[in-house]
């Protein structure tokens, strides 16, 4: 995941320093990891989750409102409830095994969750000027197939970050928490870089004829003349109308998916998995790359890796549209440059919403 460099260091101490105040807490030795973060929409999240969770809300307050989530796997949260109310071990796995969680293990861990959210807490305030406040709100249990997933439960549809830690207690086979982050907020605490400026037209007009533009110039201390600093590559897909670029097998599922990118104002390109990428991206200014299929195999992953490494210097953005998605598929389309991605039939709504986000586009 590009960027969120401040936020990243802010949860990496924050759930360093809550696991081991929760482990004093349940007087065993608990750390928790910062080990991956990862974008994704509500829908891909749940849509592979094979075990049940534990979410408990975060509101965020003062000058920066919102609310996030912590995740944590139901069998995690059951275990460490049971330790804290001193439940013998072969009832804590039964307990794990069947996925009971009593109300005494929801007021257990809601202590263990003040203890987790003091810890955010504190780091937040430092990191952001004591402009801050975190307050634990409710928690939820979500078991797939058993509890129905609404637009509101667990937690509100949208685009999240992900911040995963890895969880490790002496003796104890555990998961890992998961920081669910609006996108929106996570724009709060860590605003993006303001987008570069528009290059010259003399400077476009160069590059399309195909000519090296100075960009930047300065005296040479040996002679005293101007020289040039930098000069533009020929990167591929960088030139023209600023445009979107469509890999689709399927006629069908391709008009769909340009029906809902017209919204965009841009040059819409389309062409097939077995495409040339550079030939495609020859037709203009690629801003925003959408690949879909039925599965998220090798063959679509491909196309992502040949994009990558024909930008490799300007990366851009891509979005994998797939009706099916397995979690191995997903970590490896995020690794192989996938910024995004959509469980088929895609919706509009949603894909305007990540375009308008990755193409930094109005949101009216």
């Amino acid at each position: 995941m590009d960027g969120y460099v401040k936020l990243h260091e802010m949860l990496e101490t924050a759930l360093r320093q809550a696991g081991e105040e929760a482990g004093m807490l349940l007087g065993q030795g608990l750390t928790a990891t910062l080990t991956d973060s990862l974008t994704f929409s509500k829908a891909a999240y749940f849509g592979d989750l094979d075990d049940g969770v534990f979410v408990l809300a975060v509101e965020s307050r003062e000058e920066y409102p919102g609310q996030f989530h912590l995740v944590f796997n139901l069998r995690d949260a059951i275990l460490m409830s049971s330790l804290l109310l001193g439940i013998p071990a072969p009832r804590i796995k039964e307990k794990q095994r069947l996925s009971i969680i009593e109300p005494d293990d929801i007021d257990a861990f809601g202590e263990i969750g003040n203890m987790i959210n003091g810890a955010m807490n504190s780091i937040f305030q430092g990191s952001l000027s004591g402009k801050a406040h975190l307050k634990l709100l409710g928690s939820k249990k979500y078991v797939p197939e058993i509890d129905p997933l609404t637009d509101e439960d667990p937690l509100p549809n949208g685009d999240y970050l992900m911040f995963r830690s890895r969880l490790e207690m002496e003796g104890q086979e555990m998961h890992h928490l998961d920081v669910l982050i609006p996108v929106e907020l996570g724009n709060q605490y860590d605003p993006p870089p303001e987008a570069p400026p528009a290059a010259p037209a003399e400077e476009i007009a160069a590059e399309q004829a195909g000519e090296p533009a100075v960009v930047a110039s300065g005296i040479s201390t040996e002679t005293g003349e101007e020289v040039p600093l930098r000069k533009a590559g020929g990167i591929a897909g960088t030139t023209g109308e600023d445009m979107i670029a469509v890999f689709e097998d399927s006629d069908e599922e391709r008009a769909q998916l340009l029906e809902s990118l017209k919204f965009s104002g841009f040059k819409l390109a389309e062409s097939t998995l077995n495409a040339d990428v550079k030939e495609v991206f020859s037709q203009g200014n690629v801003r925003l790359v959408v690949i879909g299929s039925q599965d998220a195999d090798d063959r679509e992953l491909a196309v992502c890796i040949k994009i990558n490494a024909l930008r490799q210097d300007q990366p851009v953005p891509i979005i994998m549209c797939a009706q099916r998605w397995t979690r191995t598929a997903v970590l490896k389309a995020l690794k192989y440059g996938a910024r995004d991605i959509i469980i088929k039939p895609c919706d509009p709504d949603e894909i305007a919403s990540k375009v308008k986000r990755l193409c930094r586009l109005p949101s009216v």
